[in-house]
C-alpha cells in the first residue's frame, strides 16, 4: 500500500467533509427552513443538520459586488434587494490561485516524511499549460459570508443574551482559498454537545491575489486602494456586529480565528490604522500560525503592478476597472503562477500608509493597536519546510534566496543574517543540519513564529499560546485538528487526542475567555516565563517558548529593508 502523499492528505480530508456534510444536510428549498430578516435582503436556511442540530445559512452578501469602479477598491454596502427571498444556493468562490512551486514543495515534503529520495526530474513542470482550470464557482462578486447557528440559538435570538460567536478567516497565502472549505461541525459540537451546540459560527469570504492586494504608488495615487482584502474583512466583522444578534449571537462575545494568511489578517485587523480608529470589531482573536512575507517596498509594489498591467494588456487603473472580468482572471493566475519564486505569493499584505502605516510588529512595539483584544495564538513545531527551496545546495544559493525574500535588504544585514543568525554550521547547534533546514528556519522565525511572539510580548505576557508539535508538524496540518468532526484517528489525522483538546481550547475560549479543555493541563497564561502549551504526539505538556530568542527580537526591528 502506498503512503498517502500530501495533496492526498489535504484532498481526501476536505473530500471527508464533504460527505459528511451531505450525508447529514436537508437540502436547500424546503420551505420549512427558518428565514432571517436582515433589512436589506432575506436570508432562508441554505440547510440543517440533522446530526449536529444546526442550521446553515450559505452565501449572505455582506458587501455590493467589487466591480467597475469598486474593483480595488474599497468594499461598499450591498444593494436593498426585498424582491425574493436569498436562499444561498450557489456557491462562490473569489478569483484565486495557488503559486507553481508548490507543486515542487508538496513532492519534496512527501518524499521528505516518507524517506524516499526526492527526484528533481519527476516535479511537475510550472509552465502556463499546467496551470489549474477555474473552479465554476469563481467570481469576483464573491463577498459574502455563511453563518452556522444551532436550532436552540436561532431560536431563542432577541429573546436574552446572546450567544458567543466564533469569526473564521481563512488562510491560503492571500492569493488562495474560500469560506466553506471546512464544516464547523466538530467546533459545534465541542462548544457544546453533538445537539446541543453554544456557539455561533460565521466563515467569511475576502478578494485575494491581485484582486484583493494590488497595490503602489501610481495604483493608489489613481485612487486605488491597497490592502483591499483587509478592507473586506472589516466589512465583514461590521457585518457580524450589526446583524448577528438576528442570528442568536452576541455581537460582544465575538472570537475571530484564523491560520496562516488568516492569522496575519488577524494580526493585522489587530494593528489596523496603528490603532487610531477605535477598538477592532471584534473581542477576542485566536491567530495560528499567523504569517505573511513583509511587503515595505514601493519599488516592488510598482513592479507588480506594472507587471499585471503587461498581462491585461492596459495602461492604467482605469483600463483595469473597465477590462471584462476573465482577461483578471487569467493575469491574476499567470502571475501568481508563474512568477512566484519558490516560498513566495507576489501578492499579500503591504505597509500602505493607512490600514497599515507600517509592518505589524514595529506597531506592536511601538503600542499601536487595540490593546483590548484578548488573545490566544497558536504555531507548529516546522513551520518553514514547506517555504524552503530543496534546490539550494550552497552559500551562494543561499543569499539569492534571501535576496529574493527581502530584496531592499543591505549587504551588511545580509551578511549579519546568513553568518550570525544563521550562520553556515551544519552541525545541528543551530538547530539545523542542511541548507534546507537552514532555510526552514529562518522563514519559520522571519514570517511565521516570530509574530506570535510578538503579540505575546505587546499584551504583556497575558496571552494564551501553545506549540503544535504532532509530527511532521508542518504548515497548516493543525487545521484538520481545529476542524476534526469525531470519526476517530486516521491518516488523516492520528492523534485525536489533540484534535478533541485543541477544539476545547478553542470554544471554550470563545465561550469564557480562557481556554480550557476536560481532562488536559491547565492553559496557563505566557507569563513572564514565557509559558506555552506543547500539543505533541504522546502528551500536552508546558514548555517554555522557542520563539522567545534574540533573532526574534531582531526580526521585529524590520532591518531588512
Amino acid at each position: 500500500m502506498h503512503a498517502p502523499t500530501l495533496k492526498a492528505l489535504t484532498g481526501g480530508l476536505s473530500l471527508l467533509f464533504t460527505i459528511i456534510n451531505a450525508q447529514s444536510n436537508s437540502p436547500a428549498g424546503n420551505s420549512s427552513l427558518p428565514t432571517v430578516d436582515l433589512g436589506y435582503e432575506v436570508y432562508q436556511a441554505s440547510s440543517f443538520n440533522q446530526t449536529g442540530g444546526f442550521y446553515n445559512f450559505s452565501n449572505i452578501r455582506y458587501a455590493a459586488p467589487p466591480l467597475g469602479n469598486l474593483r480595488f477598491a474599497a468594499p461598499q454596502s450591498p444593494a436593498v434587494n426585498r424582491t425574493h427571498i436569498q436562499t444561498g444556493a450557489v456557491g462562490r468562490i473569489c478569483p484565486q490561485i495557488s503559486p507553481g512551486w508548490e507543486s515542487i514543495a508538496t513532492e519534496y515534503l512527501t518524499d521528505l516524511l516518507y524517506g524516499a529520495t526526492f527526484n528533481a526530474s519527476q516535479t511537475p513542470r510550472i509552465n502556463a499549460s499546467n496551470i489549474p482550470p477555474i473552479d465554476p464557482r469563481t467570481t469576483e462578486d464573491c463577498l459574502f459570508l455563511d453563518v452556522y447557528v444551532p436550532q436552540q440559538i436561532l431560536e431563542s435570538a432577541g429573546m436574552g443574551y446572546g450567544a458567543p460567536v466564533l469569526v473564521w478567516i481563512f488562510g491560503g497565502g492571500y492569493t488562495a482559498g474560500d469560506k466553506a472549505a471546512f464544516n464547523p461541525a466538530g467546533l459545534l459540537a465541542a462548544s457544546g454537545n453533538v445537539s446541543n451546540g453554544e456557539v455561533v459560527y460565521v466563515a467569511i469570504n475576502y478578494r485575494l491575489g491581485a484582486f484583493g492586494f494590488l497595490s503602489g504608488p501610481t495604483m493608489q495615487a489613481d485612487g486605488g486602494v491597497a490592502n483591499a482584502a483587509f478592507l473586506d474583512q472589516r466589512m465583514a466583522l461590521e457585518w457580524v456586529q450589526d446583524n448577528i444578534h438576528l442570528f442568536g449571537g452576541d455581537r460582544n462575545k465575538v472570537t475571530v480565528f484564523g491560520e496562516s494568511a488568516g492569522g496575519g489578517s488577524i494580526m493585522h485587523q489587530i494593528t489596523a490604522y496603528g490603532g487610531s480608529q477605535g477598538p477592532a470589531p471584534f473581542q477576542q482573536a485566536i491567530l495560528q500560525s499567523p504569517g505573511w512575507l513583509p511587503t515595505t517596498s514601493n519599488y516592488v509594489q510598482e513592479q507588480t503592478f506594472n507587471r499585471f498591467l503587461n498581462l491585461t494588456n492596459t495602461t492604467s487603473l482605469a483600463e483595469l476597472r473597465n477590462a471584462p472580468s476573465d482577461v483578471l482572471i487569467k493575469a491574476n493566475a499567470l502571475q501568481v503562477f508563474l512568477d512566484a519564486s519558490y516560498g513566495t505569493f507576489i501578492y499579500g499584505p503591504v505597509v500602505d500608509g493607512d490600514f497599515a502605516p507600517a509592518l505589524p510588529g514595529q506597531l506592536l512595539a511601538q503600542g499601536r493597536f487595540d490593546k483590548s483584544v484578548r488573545v490566544m495564538v497558536g504555531h507548529n513545531a516546522n513551520e518553514g519546510a514547506f517555504f524552503a527551496d530543496p534546490y539550494v545546495q550552497n552559500e551562494t544559493a543561499y543569499e539569492d534566496y534571501i535576496r529574493t525574500d527581502f530584496p531592499s535588504i543591505s549587504e551588511d544585514v545580509l551578511a549579519y543574517m546568513t553568518q550570525t543568525l544563521y550562520p553556515p554550521v551544519f552541525d545541528g547547534t543551530y538547530g539545523y543540519t542542511s541548507h534546507f533546514e537552514r532555510i526552514a528556519l529562518a522563514t519559520a522565525e522571519g514570517i511565521f513564529t516570530c509574530n506570535t511572539f510578538y503579540l505575546d510580548r505587546a499584551f504583556g505576557n497575558k496571552t494564551y499560546a501553545y506549540l503544535f508539535a504532532v509530527p511532521p508538524a508542518f504548515h497548516s496540518f493543525d487545521v484538520a485538528y481545529t476542524f476534526y468532526i469525531g470519526d476517530g484517528p486516521s491518516a488523516f489525522l492520528p492523534n485525536t487526542t489533540v484534535a478533541v483538546a485543541l477544539q476545547d481550547y478553542i470554544t471554550s475560549f470563545a465561550k469564557f475567555g480562557r481556554p480550557s479543555a476536560k481532562g488536559m493541563r491547565m492553559f496557563n497564561l505566557y507569563g513572564p516565563d514565557a509559558a506555552i502549551l506543547d500539543l505533541n504526539q504522546t502528551s500536552i505538556t508546558q514548555i517554555m517558548d522557542p520563539t522567545a530568542n534574540g533573532r526574534c527580537d531582531w526580526w521585529q526591528k524590520a532591518l531588512y529593508f
